[in-house]
Formats: structure tokens, C-alpha cells, sequence
């Protein structure tokens, strides 16, 4: 089930909400662990035992490690916990591509493949392994303590606005909420105010742009004005649609009382690689740095191994986003930019270029690494990369053009409009702007009611 579908808004929410306002203070974990269940359930029912097995095995090894006094016993019960989770991760995530990786060097070599079956990627699979991974962490280090009540921490982990595309929360910013959070009007009416502003971001938007993405990235031979148009689509079509899944999935916490951080604070705006990442998803940004960067060694074995652990990081991170030789160079194309990012500012100490330009140098920068996210394999992001370099030709090619109309090129600039002029609207523009919300929302239900199917991005993640 997503958010962005009828069945969602006109069944699921307003079934859950009654029931939720109804529900005595004492069972309302379980009643949000039952619909959340359901919520996850709904696309396979069968991969919610894994659910439920991630959930049970990480609550009680984090109730072993809590209750040692031993120092080499806690450690062990962490790296069995975590290793657990990285092993169901491994299999659902990276089996395929382990094979797939396997059978091409065979067939290389002049051997037969390797026979398996295809494994299945249970949705949301990356985000609740992190969430119990940072939970055992976090108890080993002593920086929460462990859950008393299991309903409370399955809870957590299935959350239903968090469980399947994120943002990454720790336990310990919530498990106080889990005792105690304020239910109010006005929280209830802002978290209404901040869904509708994600939905419709998500499908006046992010929906709007998407043929133009599928068209470019799936030509054969892309052209320069082919390549430039999808990379620019794509960029705006992640943004409107991660966000705007943030953006929902922090609304419809409010309505319950849960006050999640914020995710994105206007990463297009960078001037640096180094501050998109502390403006991009900032609760995965926040993870890595705690649990992979820290846990690597940081900044602290010398200035070589700094570089490395960046480098490592960013790597590790883009393999997680997907099971892909792309994702693997996205990471590290984004890890050597912080290396040379983190030398300049250490060996000059000031900015190469104006800020303008370094907004500008940024964006080109990400836009390069966005085609790496987005092409099916690296012989199409390689096809991409000739098209922007004009060595397919010039102009439109007949199967990008017939899908370049006038409306979804107003969107498309519309919505680089919003990315530049958002931090000016949040100024001077958000009263007046909360008038138009109702109406753009409405339309939005209406468009959502008229076209395809179109899940979150990050669900594939």
C-alpha cells in the first residue's frame, strides 16, 4: 500500500485515525503495530514474517546486550545481532546481483552459468534493517535503553509513515514518544497541512515529469537535448517524489502525535557536495556518519584514513541504495568529490568560486551522479553520458519528442522554480500560499484517480 493511492486516503487513514482517537491510551502501540502489520502486509503478506523476524531477534539481543556487565559479551551479542540483519539484508538485497555478477565473469571465462532462482527484495527491506541496526548500536553504546515493552519497539520498527521508505530514525528519538506525545488540534491540522503539501508534490509534480525521464533514459542512442532534458526531469522528479514521501510520512506522524525530524532543507542550494549531504536525506546522511563513518575510525587514525573512511562510506552507502554496478559507482562518485572536497578546504581553507557558481558547479555535479542512480545498468548510463556529450546527435529524437508536451515541460520548469524559489516562499509567500493548498490537493486526489499506478522512487531501495 503507498500513501499516494485511493485505497490509502478514502479507506486505510480514515479507518485508522478513528480507531486510533478511540483507542485508550494504553493499547494504542498495538493498535498501531496492528495497522501498520496490515499496511506492510498489504503488497505480500508472506514477507511479513521477515518483519517480524528482524524485529524479534534484534529486541531480544538488544535485552542481552542491556542486561551484561561484561564488555566482550556485549560486544559479541552486538556482532551478532548486527551481523544477523546484514545477512538477511545480504540474501533479499544482494543475491541476484552476487549471481548476476558471478555468471558474467564465468561467461567470460568461457564457463556456463550458474541456475538460481530470482530472490524477491521484500519492500522497505534497507530501512527497517537499519532502524534495528542502529537500535542495537545505540543500546551497546549506551546511548538508550532497551525497549521494556516489545509491542512499543515492533511499533517502531513497522511504523507505518516510516517503514518503507524511510526517513531513518533512532530508536532513542522516538522511544519517549512511545511513552508519551502530545494529541492535539493543531498538531493534527499541521500534520494534515504538511501531507497534503507532499502529495501534491508527488503527483502534480513528480508524476507529471516521469514520462519524460522514462523516454530519455530508455532511447538507444540518446541526443544531447535527449540526455540534458531526462537528466534534468529526473532531477526534479526525485526530489518532488522523496521529498514529497517525507513530507507525508511526517504529516501523518503529527496526526498521531509523533514529531519526526525533517529530511531535506533545500539540497539543491548546496555549494558543495560536502553540503548537499547535510541537506539530502539527511536522516540516512545522519545514519552513515554515526554507524559506517564513526564506526570506521572517522577522522581520528590520521588524515589518509579520513579520506579512506569517506571514501568507504559513500561507497557502502550507494550499494545499499541498490544491488547495481551504478549505485556502487554513484557512491563513488560522490566519495571522491568529498575526498577532493575535504582536501581543498583543509590545504586552502576558502571556496574555489563565488557561491553562485558553486550552486551551479554543485548542481552539475549531481545531476552527473543522478544519471548513475537512474540508468538501468552502465551501458545505458554510459549511453546517457555520449547524449549529454552531444555524440548521438543534437536535437530531439522522435522517441523523446512525441512525449515532450507543453504541460509537462510547464511542470518541469515549475518545479525548478519551487526548488530555487522555495527558501523566498518560505519567507514571504507562506501565508498566502496555504490558501491554494485545499485546491491544489483536490486536484491532485482527482489526478491521482485518473492515472496509472506509480509507486515512490525510494520504495525500490
Amino acid at each position: 500500500m503507498v500513501f499516494s493511492s485511493n485505497i490509502f486516503l478514502f479507506a486505510f487513514l480514515p479507518l485508522f485515525l478513528a480507531c486510533y482517537y478511540l483507542t485508550p491510551w494504553r493499547a494504542k502501540s498495538a493498535l498501531i503495530l496492528l495497522f501498520s502489520y496490515a499496511f506492510y502486509a498489504w503488497w505480500r503478506p508472506e514477507f511479513l514474517a521477515l518483519l517480524l523476524g528482524v524485529t524479534g531477534v534484534s529486541y531480544g539481543i538488544a535485552l542481552a546486550i542491556g542486561a551484561s556487565s561484561k564488555e566482550t559479551s556485549r560486544h559479541r551479542l552486538l556482532v551478532i545481532g548486527v551481523t544477523l540483519n546484514l545477512l538477511a539484508l545480504g540474501y533479499f538485497k544482494y543475491a541476484n546481483f552476487g549471481i548476476e555478477s558471478l555468471n558474467a565473469a564465468l561467461n567470460g571465462l568461457g564457463f556456463s552459468s550458474i541456475e538460481f532462482s530470482r530472490v524477491l527484495l521484500p519492500i522497505g527491506l534497507s530501512f527497517y534493517i537499519f532502524h534495528a541496526i542502529s537500535y542495537l548500536v545505540d543500546i551497546y553504546r549506551r546511548e538508550a535503553e532497551p525497549a521494556n515493552s516489545f509491542v512499543d519497539f515492533a511499533a517502531f520498527i513497522a511504523l507505518f509513515p516510516h517503514l518503507v521508505a524511510g526517513p531513518v530514525l533512532r530508536y532513542h528519538l522516538l522511544a519517549e514518544q512511545f511513552r508519551k506525545r502530545a494529541h492535539s488540534l493543531g498538531n493534527f491540522s499541521r500534520g494534515c497541512i504538511v501531507f497534503m503539501i507532499g502529495f501534491c508534490k508527488k503527483v502534480l509534480i513528480a508524476d507529471a515529469v516521469a514520462p519524460l525521464v522514462e523516454a530519455a533514459f530508455s532511447a538507444p542512442a540518446p541526443t544531447l537535448a535527449d540526455s540534458w532534458l531526462g537528466a534534468a526531469a529526473y532531477t526534479i522528479q526525485l526530489f518532488f517524489d522523496f521529498s514529497g514521501y517525507t513530507d507525508m510520512a511526517i504529516g501523518l506522524a503529527l496526526m498521531i502525535g509523533f514529531v519526526f525530524p525533517e529530511n531535506f532543507n533545500d539540497p539543491y542550494l548546496s555549494r558543495s557536495i560536502t553540503e548537499f549531504w547535510k541537506r539530502w536525506h539527511m536522516s540516512l546522511s545522519n545514519w552513515l556518519r554515526e554507524y559506517l563513518y564513526i564506526s570506521l575510525g572517522g577522522n581520528r587514525k590520521g588524515l589518509i584514513r579520513t579520506y579512506l573512511n569517506l571514501f568507504l562510506t559513500m561507497l557502502l552507502g550507494g550499494l545499499w541504495h541498490g544491488a547495481n554496478w551504478t549505485f556502487v559507482l554513484w557512491g563513488a562518485w560522490h566519495g571522491g568529490i568529498l575526498m577532493l572536497e575535504r582536501y581543498w578546504d583543509q590545504r586552502f581553507g576558502r571556496p574555489l568560486l563565488p557561491a553562485w557558481l558553486s550552486v551551479l558547479k554543485t548542481m552539475l555535479l549531481v545531476i552527473v551522479g543522478w544519471v548513475l542512480f537512474r540508468a538501468s545498468n552502465l551501458a545505458a548510463a554510459g549511453q546517457m553520458f555520449h547524449g549529454m556529450l552531444g555524440l548521438n546527435g543534437i536535437a530531439l529524437s522522435p522517441t523523446v519528442e512525441w512525449q515532450v508536451t507543453s504541460d509537462r515541460l510547464i511542470i518541469l520548469v515549475l518545479g525548478i522554480g519551487l526548488v530555487y524559489g522555495m527558501p523566498w516562499l518560505k519567507r514571504h509567500g507562506g501565508g498566502h500560499a496555504r490558501y491554494l493548498l485545499l485546491p491544489l490537493f483536490l486536484w491532485a486526489v482527482a489526478t491521482l484517480s485518473a492515472q496509472s499506478f506509480t509507486p515512490f522512487l525510494y520504495f525500490q531501495f
